[in-house]
């Protein structure tokens, strides 16, 4: 029974429930992206408000990257062990709730923690959602939907540079409203909890396969089934062993060892050449003889890219797969690198800078998609949220590393950095990454590479052996 029931999930056509899933994500990377954004607007405000030095600007320039590190990690410990949608839904309180403090904040201390706590909310949202989506979707029309819903992040990206160039700069204390209309999702969470739904797959992992079976009915329907507590749920979730809080040791255990090692230094390489690229470009620009006026308009330009960026990588997810995707874009964005590099006028700046924005999100589109598709149910999500939590590694040494740099290796020199780290990670991902194309996530995780032993039966139970998809715990990746 439970098999057909992830057949029908993997099978059947793409119906409204699917669309609205979608968008439920989709909404909650646009409004984490737009909230994370916007502090580089507020910077140049609350600087001399506050009147903060170097290293106190540069603490509340990381205070997000600090907070998005530990979300990443929480939600996916606590989304393989509570369940994607409380995930979901906890994560986009925290931020808003962070959010809307810190806009009475009095001083920058204050200010800083509260966009740590804001940052855990924008990581945990951040790592939980594509995992979310991916156990949702139809198997053929996964990689396009995961990838779309990526995009959001960059239509983020655009709604913060239109409150940062129009409220920020232009209304009296513009800079707290800013955060207030950033914290507006807040109302999201009275239509996640009417309508959202738990993950059927996580759910036959904990053995309650009644309320699979009903959001999956609902789905074949064209509706959507909320999960809601029930008086059974908690005898039944205690007749199959709950994963473990911390499982970060079976991602390098059970034969996950050469997938993880892929999906990190993906992350690491991407995050590393995104954050080094967009932190710079300004500077970079005006070191190359732009005015600062003319160097924000290129970036918002160059900014806007990532938009086609995203959605011609959703696309190409299913023709080409994921795999082939992501080198493809890397090897895309290794060419803008080398060209930019040797850029000698504003033109070819901006021509280069917008094919390396393009294909820079583009590997974002493919990752997001990738790499929710290589663990197992019970370790996805913290597969997941630790790939997203290494990248952040690179986020954060980028900008110090390309600055460091900088005055030995020049425009030039900086871009030929970028470009290397990009070629190597297309390298590896073709030679060593897993084909997930077309295949459900359960013939995925069973593919070589994935769990050494075969399924043992999860409690002790009479039935909860049958409701089992997946090997047990300490045979499994998770």
């Amino acid at each position: 029974m439970t098999r057909s029931l992830l057949e029908r999930m993997d099978n059947m056509p793409v119906k409204k429930p699917h669309i609205q899933l979608a968008v439920i994500g989709g909404l909650g990377l646009l409004f984490d992206a737009m909230d994370g954004s916007l502090i580089s607007y507020l910077m140049p405000i609350i600087k001399p408000l506050w009147h903060l030095d170097g290293a106190q600007t540069g603490l509340i320039g990381s205070s997000l990257l600090i907070g998005i590190l530990i979300g990443a990690i929480s939600a996916g410990v606590l989304g393989d062990r509570i369940g994607r949608r409380k995930v979901m839904m906890y994560a986009l309180l925290v931020y808003t709730c962070a959010t809307i403090v810190a806009a009475f904040s009095q001083d920058w201390q204050f200010f800083f923690v509260m966009r740590v706590i804001a940052g855990i909310g924008l990581g945990a949202e951040g790592a939980i959602v594509p995992t979310f989506i991916a156990e949702f979707i139809p198997k053929k029309r996964r990689g396009f939907f995961v990838g779309a819903v990526a995009g959001f992040f960059a239509l983020g990206y655009v709604a913060a540079a239109i409150i940062g160039t129009t409220v920020v700069v232009n209304v009296h204390e513009g800079w707290r409203i800013a955060q207030l209309i950033t914290a507006l999702p807040v109302v999201m969470l009275i239509w996640w909890r009417r309508v959202l739904p738990e993950s059927p797959r996580w759910l036959l992992t904990r053995g309650r396969e009644a309320e699979a079976e009903e959001i999956v009915r609902g789905l074949e329907a064209g509706r959507l089934v909320p999960t809601k507590a029930r008086p059974s749920d908690a005898a039944t979730s205690t007749a199959v062993k709950a994963p473990p809080l911390f499982q970060h040791l079976d991602l390098w255990r059970h034969g996950n060892a050469r997938r993880t090692a892929v999906i990190w230094l993906l992350w690491l390489s991407v995050t590393f050449s995104f954050y080094g690229f967009f932190t710079w470009i300004p500077s970079l620009l005006v070191a190359r003889g732009m005015n600062i006026t003319t160097s924000f308009t290129y970036s918002l330009i160059i900014t806007l890219a990532q938009v086609p960026g995203y959605y011609s990588a959703a696309y190409l997810n299913e023709r080409l797969s994921r795999r082939i995707t992501i080198a493809a874009y890397l090897i895309g964005g290794t060419v803008s690198a080398f060209l930019l590099s040797q850029s000698s006028s504003e033109g070819a700046v901006l021509a280069f800078g917008s094919m390396l924005s393009f294909f820079m999100n583009g590997c974002y589109a493919g990752l997001y998609a990738y790499t929710p598709e290589v663990y197992g149910t019970r370790l996805r999500a913290t597969g997941m949220g630790s790939a997203s939590a290494f990248g952040r590694i690179g986020g954060i040494t980028a900008p110090i590393l390309i600055g460091a740099a900088y005055p030995s290796l020049g425009f030039g020199g900086v871009f030929v950095m970028v470009m290397s780290v990009l070629g190597a990670a297309a390298v590896v991902v073709l030679v060593f990454g897993v084909s997930t194309s077309g295949r459900s996530l359960e013939e995925i995780d069973s593919a070589p590479g994935g769990p050494a032993a075969p399924p043992e039966p999860v409690s002790s139970g009479p039935d909860t052996a049958l409701l089992s998809t997946e090997p047990p715990l300490q045979n499994e990746r998770g």
